[in-house]
């Protein structure tokens, strides 16, 4: 009896260990943009909500298993970390390379506490998983993309456009990426870059796509966040009266953000960064006990990184010839470079760009 007894009580304790590993407890940590922005943060929530089963639509488990706290200014990243941390949550996921600095600090007092940070190689606390992405090849493709598009329509002298958020080697490697692409199909192409030095205001890509749209520019990448949107907002706006300009994605598929009439968008591709994978593997790796500090890198290779093929617009012939270049990026037959510096010192970029590698 006692034998039986004292069985019981184990095999409740395996499955209490079972039923918590199984329902780890996260929050989401963003910045200003929430996870609203359509782009970069979303892309985070969506990994979160997948694990749990939920969608964008019914978030059943929000507030139990997950959550999300927006902070409004940089002031805020270190109490909304060292508050999640009080709060003992089973892991604590920062988006963004902005988080770094405050990650590093507050990682150190909360040894026992497991965080994944994205788009960050350099924090090397114990406790901290990193996950990187391949930008540059998934941009590269993008830029391939818009280039033989830009060649179907006819575009003689084409120039393209690409706006960044705030400066640093993450967002160099989708605008590097980008040229290259472009370049790749079109040597001669113009290209023009603009960076708003903020995540949050949608207003000044757009008054700086109108600018280039009015210019003659065929086609404007952003990478900014929740700014990027206002570039999306002046192609729709463009789209609609007939002229012949296009916006490109990024981090999510942004072609029903650009649908401007039926199922025409003035998106005509997105960068695809898949940041749920990285947010699905952190809370697999915790419920499985496996977590540990280590930087991953997802590429090509990894399907980390791709291009969307939503639009109709986007010739079938176009997406094979794309397709192409992807297995040729995996098989190492085509080099994408990470750096500003590589790209100029191999020629295949401009060297009046405004990308910073630091």
């Amino acid at each position: 009896m006692k034998k039986s007894f004292l069985a019981a009580i184990a095999l409740t304790l395996v499955a209490l260990t079972q039923a918590f590993a199984a329902d780890p407890t996260v929050r989401l940590l963003t910045d200003a943009t929430g996870i609203d922005d359509k782009s970069f943060n979303a892309a985070a929530w969506r990994g979160i909500l997948d694990f749990y089963g939920d969608t964008w639509a019914k978030q059943s488990k929000r507030g139990k298993a997950y959550d999300v706290v927006t902070a409004q200014t940089q002031d805020m990243y270190v109490p909304n970390l060292k508050q999640a941390s009080d709060e003992k949550y089973d892991l604590i996921i920062v988006t963004g390379f902005t988080w770094a600095d405050a990650l590093s600090e507050v990682a150190k007092l909360y040894p026992e506490q497991k965080y994944m940070i994205v788009d960050v190689d350099w924090v090397g606390d114990p406790n901290v998983m990193q996950v990187t992405f391949s930008e540059h090849e998934g941009s590269f493709l993008v830029g391939v993309a818009t280039a033989l598009k830009a060649k179907a329509e006819g575009i003689k002298d084409p120039k393209f456009g690409f706006i960044g958020g705030i400066p640093g080697p993450v967002i160099t490697k989708f605008e590097v990426g980008y040229v290259m692409g472009i370049l790749s199909v079109l040597p001669k192409a113009k290209i023009v870059d603009y960076y708003a030095n903020d995540w949050g205001k949608p207003e000044l890509a757009k008054a700086q796509a109108k600018n280039w749209y009015d210019s003659g520019v065929y086609a404007i990448f952003s990478a900014a966040g929740g700014t990027g949107n206002g570039t999306i907002a002046q192609a729709k706006e463009y789209r609609t009266q007939g002229k012949k300009v296009w916006a490109i994605g990024v981090d999510s598929d942004q072609y029903a953000d650009g649908i401007y009439s039926g199922t025409k968008s003035a998106v005509l591709t997105s960068m695809l960064k898949r940041v749920e994978t990285a947010s699905k593997v952190s809370i697999q790796n915790v419920k499985a006990g496996t977590f540990k500090s280590e930087v991953l890198v997802l590429d090509t290779k990894a399907d980390g990184v791709g291009f969307a093929t939503s639009n109709p617009e986007l010739d079938k012939s176009i997406v094979t010839q794309v397709e192409q270049v992807r297995k040729n990026i995996i098989a190492g037959k085509v080099k994408v470079f990470a750096t500003y510096a590589e790209a100029k010192a191999a020629g295949k970029v401009p060297g009046d760009l405004q990308a910073s590698d630091k």
